[in-house]
């Protein structure tokens, strides 16, 4: 059983489910037509609803919605169905994060003060199947505001997408980003070479350093230890592999095992022999 909060419109509420005791936000032609603040109903035919909070969070759900024009609820919960199709298990809690930056992107770019993303190229080939979903989300949101964005924001919206796939947050994934640009640049000065971004030896290098990154972040480790190979074969992209990660220990403050610097060294051999 459900109690209506609030009527966002005629096509949304915020509820309250009486029986799992947290916040959901229905969507859907006629979602909330007729409805009224108190009302309570079981369920309403032809909607998709999501969680509005996260639980323990009181109060947030109610004062999100009340600041937000209910068009950017309407668009994200469109774009989380259509992730629905092309992924499985996605989580339907990104729902009110996704569309409070919606808002707020739609917002810069009709003042002319859009948000850099320069990550943007690493987020793409991080999570590439994620990426098309945002680029099929951006289009959505031009046709719902009128208002199209910057290529940069399809990279942060991918980062939310991605969020609601796997157990990383945002900010865990744009600081992955981050961190793979550093070591992809760092490669690319030590090796003195310039990889294309679309070629496959650029996605195979960021692939191993974003999934280096977080294992390191989850202190996991490699089953496979190449270091003494890496060491004596390749020495110089060895090397390499020890500045990047001791970078990236003093950027994650977290140690490195030197099981990955070895296995990075491979990794940087093999571009260099490219």
């Amino acid at each position: 059983m459900y109690r209506v909060i609030k009527v966002l419109n005629n096509n949304g509420i915020l509820a309250f489910d009486m029986d799992k005791n947290r916040e959901v936000i229905f969507l859907g032609n006629g979602a909330g037509f007729g409805k009224k603040t108190g009302e309570r109903f079981s369920q309403i035919k032809g909607t998709s609803s999501y969680a509005a909070e996260p639980r323990g969070d009181a109060g947030s759900a109610l004062k999100a919605v009340n600041g937000m024009d209910p068009v950017f609820l309407e668009v994200t919960g469109k774009i989380i169905d259509e992730a629905e199709k092309r992924f499985q298990n996605v989580n339907r809690d990104v729902l009110l994060p996704l569309a409070d930056h919606i808002a707020l992107a739609v917002q810069r770019a009709r003042e002319g003060k859009e948000f850099p993303n320069p990550f943007n190229q690493d987020i793409r080939a991080m999570f590439p199947q994620e990426y098309l979903a945002a680029e099929q989300g951006k289009q959505m949101i031009e046709e719902a505001t009128g208002q199209r964005l910057s290529e940069d924001e399809t990279g942060l919206i991918t980062l939310h997408i991605h969020a609601a796939l796997s157990d990383e947050n945002v900010e865990e994934s744009l600081m992955a980003a981050r961190l793979v640009k550093v070591s992809v640049e760092m490669i690319e000065e030590g090796l003195h070479v310039k990889l294309k971004p679309d070629s496959l030896s650029y996605n195979r290098l960021v692939s191993h350093v974003r999934y280096m990154i977080f294992r390191i972040m989850r202190e996991e480790q490699v089953s496979l230890d190449l270091e003494d190979y890496a060491k004596e074969s390749f020495p110089l992209s060895y090397s390499l592999a020890e500045q990047i990660c001791t970078r990236l220990e003093r950027e994650l403050k977290k140690k490195i095992r030197r099981e990955e610097i070895g296995f990075l060294g491979i990794h940087i051999e093999r571009v260099a022999r490219m």
